[in-house]
């Protein structure tokens, strides 16, 4: 497959009174078109602020300090800010955790959707009934698309008279009314009880195949992952720790964090056993040594992991951060 999205070297930093907080740290990533990359890693982890850095979200006192960001063959951090807003919407597409917040309480969804169609899409006819007309009907389009009934009366209504499976759902309408190439839904599953979860990832997987896109897919749930992703990267403390074929990843992870992690997850077979969490804490990300990150946390950590350790290959198509390999294998 073609890469759409390839990140090299990444570094987003922020300045806070105490010091330096490196938030992203190093990150090299690939989406290929129509693919689907999960990204998980614990609450902080820098996930989120990888992505928000793609999509130039990224404001004062946070910065781009280093890498490049290509998409579709073009240098996204060249761009100026005006060429940069072109993209986003139209080209890469962001669903925020909470759609209850993200939406405009003000506004009806109707406005909402056609505000974004109104700033992006260059195919809208120019007469002004005629503008209106396909603007409504694209609306339409798209709420019935993500499974919205009865979506030409709902279109006037707002946000609050929707159900949070509802919300979400038209999060992701509007993320995709302009047919991007690339969707980033993060965490498009916040707050949503287990049912609405499996319907709201359905409905991603189910457009995903429909129009072709590619999916970066930020979660927390490697159960999630491991049914819609086609492949994973994990993250911990602001780095990318491991990444692979999904397959490959969850039944024989390399990196100790991500056995960590699929330890944690309760079973069935397990039941009333205790569970094994990964133990001590998250490292201050202000300062950091250059060293392994979950050298303190880790049941393999030797003196010679407190060096800068990078991404190994780990096997077909893998790459851990870490200097144990051999022990993991």
């Amino acid at each position: 497959m073609t890469v759409l999205l390839e990140v090299t070297n990444l570094r987003t930093e922020f300045t806070a009174r105490a010091g330096l907080v490196r938030a992203v740290d190093g990150v090299s990533l690939q989406i290929s078109r129509g693919e689907c990359l999960g990204v998980v890693g614990e609450s902080g982890s820098g996930k989120s602020v990888t992505f928000s850095s793609i999509m130039g979200l990224v404001r004062p006192p946070g910065h781009v300090t280093q890498g490049t960001i290509f998409f579709d063959g073009r240098d996204l951090r060249g761009m100026s800010a005006e060429e940069m807003r072109g993209v986003r919407g139209r080209d890469i597409a962001m669903t925020m955790q909470d759609a209850l917040t993200a939406l405009n309480p003000a506004l009806t969804v109707g406005e909402q959707l056609a505000e974004v169609l109104i700033a992006h899409d260059e195919t809208l006819p120019k007469g002004r009934a005629a503008r209106r007309a396909a603007i409504r009907d694209r609306c339409v389009e798209m709420l019935g698309l993500v499974g919205i009934p009865s979506p030409d009366s709902r279109l006037r209504q707002y946000p609050h008279e929707f159900s949070g499976g509802m919300r979400q759902r038209i999060m992701i309408a509007i993320a995709l009314a302009c047919r991007p190439k690339l969707l980033i839904a993060d965490e498009p599953t916040t707050a949503l009880d287990v049912t609405i979860q499996a319907q709201v990832l359905e409905l991603i997987s189910d457009i995903r195949g429909q129009m072709g896109m590619a999916v970066a897919l930020i979660t927390h749930d490697l159960g999630v992952v491991a049914e819609h992703c086609d492949r994973v990267m994990v993250m911990y403390a602001g780095q990318v720790v491991e990444e692979g074929p999904t397959d490959d990843v969850i039944s024989h992870p390399r990196h100790p964090y991500t056995r960590g992690l699929l330890a944690s997850i309760p079973r069935p077979a397990l039941r009333g056993q205790p569970l094994t969490p990964i133990k001590g804490q998250v490292p201050n990300l202000m300062g950091l040594a250059p060293q392994c990150r979950f050298h303190s946390r880790c049941p393999l950590a030797q003196p010679d992991c407190l060096v800068e350790v990078p991404m190994l290959s780990a096997g077909p198509g893998r790459r851990a951060r870490c200097l144990r390999l051999e022990e993991t294998s």
